[in-house]
């Protein structure tokens, strides 16, 4: 007999892999510009900290628990497009995500990124935003060398919950 690894959350990304939406084609909607334009919904959409020009929020498909998206309001595609001090504005963001990770997760690392442009794999291109992904010794396991598969141990409603608490 065999164990179940239940990620019941991960149904709708598979069954969605090969929609305009996941390619980078005329179809990808910006999840964020959404999110950005509607605060009622910021419980529904694990909005976790909503400021003046930007939010962080928990990815839907994390590379970890607690994977956070940052990301400001205006939806531009390069860093460089955004005025200096909305690019402060993005840091700040930034700083205010990775000490809440920090306080509330408490991880022995954390990875940082921005893929700008498609062709550095960014799934949103046309909004630029940063990912902070926590880590801990021993998190990568076989499941993803062997069977292409992450295993996230918590739902986002639990990460969401641990990060606003």
């Amino acid at each position: 007999m065999h164990d179940a690894l239940w990620a019941p959350w991960r149904l709708q990304y598979l069954q969605h892999l090969d929609d305009d939406t996941r390619s980078g084609g005329s179809g990808l909607q910006d999840f964020i510009y959404h999110c950005w334009n509607a605060p009622a919904d910021d419980a529904d959409n694990h909005v976790i900290i909503r400021g003046e020009h930007g939010l962080v929020m928990l990815n839907r498909h994390p590379y970890a628990s607690g994977h956070l998206l940052v990301a400001l309001g205006q939806a531009q595609p390069r860093l460089l497009d955004y005025s200096p001090q909305q690019r402060a504005a993005f840091w700040s963001l930034v700083e205010q995500a990775w000490s809440l990770m920090q306080e509330k997760l408490d991880p022995q690392g954390v990875n940082m990124g921005i893929n700008e442009g498609a062709a550095s794999g960014a799934g949103l291109p046309g909004h630029l935003h940063a990912h902070l992904v926590p880590r801990w010794q021993g998190d990568v396991n076989f499941m993803a060398t062997v069977a292409g598969t992450r295993v996230i141990p918590a739902s986002l409603e639990a990460m969401a919950e641990m990060y606003r608490g």
